[in-house]
């Protein structure tokens, strides 16, 4: 995800308290360097504030290097797979990306060290992270004795944003309490809204960016149980057994395109930026997309509708029943061929802590840990309705992506497939060419 989160973000979380010692010695690492290879990230500004504080506290020498996405994602793939060490520590994406480098070998297992009495404080807590996101960074994908190779940094999950006085004008002030409500309501507010304001604004450009949200939406339609890795919802528990006609994707994938029906002519060329932007122009009812986008919306300087954002959950299938959604996110991982690996475990634990979580979950909008969502020091500066919101996504969400070599371009199909539906096509027929496709490359 770009690099969206304002700037009084930023500035609250450098001004943070520092972090407490903890009881491991700090010091066992003392005179090593290590590098980091980040991505030039609002968690990146936050932690480089604070990295005198780990050096002081541990003695390890920290040579930061940091670059564009773009240039850091070319970089990060050849560090992780050179002969000789390049990077310590590095930013991982828990999705295909880190499968692939797990799948080569290319990551070292943190278990070990989180289990380590002598290198993890008791203190630190791994559950605090939601099993979901546990389940991301976790290979080999849904097995019970995989290991994590990631800590997450940042957090996205998938929930509604909508905009109080179009629902007030439009729907009387009552927010549907289900998915199919909403778009039916959404498809409302577009009919009579006369192009001026829309019922809905979602992503529909075909990439793979925006499976993470369609996913999303799915979920919410699939409901219990969770998606089962590593096959998540698309395939029965083998590669051979795609469910694409599975009444519950069909109906999640209907809703999607509902959604896109709702939004602009443009909607299938639209992406988060051209969306996010229409929202804060307060051009549409509703939303779904990453909960980090909720603090910007709050930012009077770059949105036209603070103050009027109203913060949910994704209604669920059915009135009553249980949220779900899906997530995406970044971690921190240490490569294979590192030579300072409990040097470089020291610098994840500390900054993946419970006390920089909040400095650095500040800076994100997107903090990772549970106990940072109920921290009132955290939360002061939030809206409450969002907090509460993404507490409740954060609990029901499960990952996006389906592990498996190829499935990029399974997931475009599944894109084309909601393309279909939007243009006209019957959802079930739509389905079926989509299964029948799917066939022919996942196997």
């Amino acid at each position: 995800m770009a690099n969206i989160i304002s700037k009084s973000l930023v500035a609250a979380a450098v001004a943070f308290t520092p972090m407490t010692a903890m009881a491991i010695d700090w010091q066992q690492s003392k005179g090593q360097e290590i590098t980091l290879l980040l991505n030039a990230h609002p968690w990146t500004t936050a932690v480089e504030a604070r990295l005198p504080e780990f050096e002081k506290l541990t003695g390890i020498k920290v040579n930061l290097q940091t670059y564009p996405e773009d240039l850091y994602l070319d970089r990060m793939q050849l560090a992780v797979r050179s002969k000789t060490a390049v990077a310590d520590v590095y930013f991982a994406s828990l999705d295909t990306v880190a499968y692939s480098q797990w799948s080569a070998g290319l990551m070292e297992p943190l278990t070990p060290f989180i289990n380590d009495p002598s290198l993890t404080d008791a203190n630190y807590e791994i559950n605090d992270f939601p099993e979901g996101f546990r389940l991301s960074a976790s290979f080999p994908p849904g097995a019970p004795d995989a290991e994590m190779y990631g800590i997450p940094i940042t957090s996205e999950a998938y929930m509604l944003f909508y905009n109080k006085e179009l629902v007030n004008q439009y729907l009387d002030g009552k927010v549907p309490e289900t998915l199919e409500d909403l778009v039916a309501s959404a498809q409302k507010i577009s009919a009579e809204g006369e192009g001026k304001v829309f019922g809905a604004v979602a992503r529909g450009a075909r990439n793979v960016g925006i499976f993470d949200t369609v996913s999303g939406v799915i979920f919410d339609s699939w409901g219990e149980p969770s998606p089962a890795l590593p096959y998540n919802i698309w395939f029965d528990g083998d590669w051979s057994k795609p469910r694409m006609t599975d009444p519950r994707i069909v109906q999640g994938m209907a809703n999607y395109s509902g959604l896109l029906k709702a939004a602009p002519s443009n909607a299938l060329s639209m992406d988060w930026p051209e969306a996010t932007q229409l929202f804060k122009e307060g051009r549409a009812a509703f939303y779904i997309d990453a909960s980090v986008f909720g603090p910007t919306f709050e930012d009077e300087a770059q949105s036209k509708v603070a103050g009027n954002v109203g913060y949910a959950p994704i209604p669920p299938a059915t009135a009553g029943g249980n949220t779900r959604s899906g997530q995406w996110l970044w971690s921190l991982a240490i490569p294979k061929n590192s030579e300072h690996k409990n040097a470089a475990w020291l610098f994840v634990q500390w900054a993946t802590s419970k006390d920089l979580d909040m400095t650095n979950g500040m800076a994100t909008g997107g903090a990772p840990r549970l106990s940072t969502w109920a921290n009132p020091e955290f939360t002061a500066s939030l809206n409450p309705e969002f907090v509460s919101a993404v507490s409740v996504a954060m609990n029901n969400t499960s990952p996006t992506a389906v592990f498996k070599e190829g499935w990029e371009e399974g997931a475009l199909m599944v894109i084309d497939a909601i393309h279909q539906i939007y243009s006209g096509t019957d959802p079930q027929t739509a389905a079926e060419e989509l299964e029948s496709n799917i066939s022919s490359v996942i196997r």
